[in-house]
């Protein structure tokens, strides 16, 4: 297993910490506004970039590393952003979603904060039972025919429940 370089991973947390702060702005201005569901594509642009530079950096390190589970995670955290960007007549939905995606950025910050101090954490102390009970059920409401990624002229890419409960087994959570 190679190592990362330490500056390397500073700079990927030092960057990851702004964009969780990003994505935290755009979630409080969200929430409890349907009208600006849209703007949950913003926070899934931001969240894309902590999934590819992780995804980048844990391709030196081994498959415990940390580095790997914040990429899945945050495929997850990408997944529900863009499927709640597509929210337009169920103010009780887009509400939960948002909520979800609130402690969701807390627990990406957590695991970004574990970085330089553990890189095999042990997640499941970060995800509470609610919680994911609240994530699968969401990712559950969402139809097949609702987008996983930004939105683009050709078919955009699907991330099924299938692949959501995979991404969470291979996290560890199931």
């Amino acid at each position: 297993m190679a190592r990362i370089d330490t500056e390397i991973l500073k700079e990927f947390q030092a960057e990851s910490k702004t964009l969780v702060q990003q994505m935290q702005e755009i979630l409080e201005r969200c929430e409890g506004n349907i009208s600006r569901a849209q703007s949950l594509e913003d926070y899934g642009l931001n969240v894309d970039r902590i999934m590819g530079g992780a995804k980048s950096l844990a391709l030196e390190a081994g498959a415990d590393h940390i580095l790997n589970k914040i990429g899945d995670y945050a495929a997850i955290c990408k997944a529900v952003g863009y499927k709640s960007s597509q929210i337009r007549n169920n103010v009780a939905f887009y509400d939960i979603c948002v909520a979800l995606l609130l402690d969701g950025n807390e627990v990406m910050e957590a695991m970004i904060d574990a970085i330089a101090e553990d890189e095999n954490l042990e997640i499941k102390k970060l995800f509470t039972g609610p919680f994911l009970e609240r994530l699968k059920w969401v990712s559950n409401e969402f139809g097949d025919n609702v987008r996983a990624s930004v939105s683009i002229q050709r078919p955009a890419a699907k991330l099924s429940q299938v692949d959501i409960d995979s991404l969470i087994k291979k996290l560890g959570l199931d």
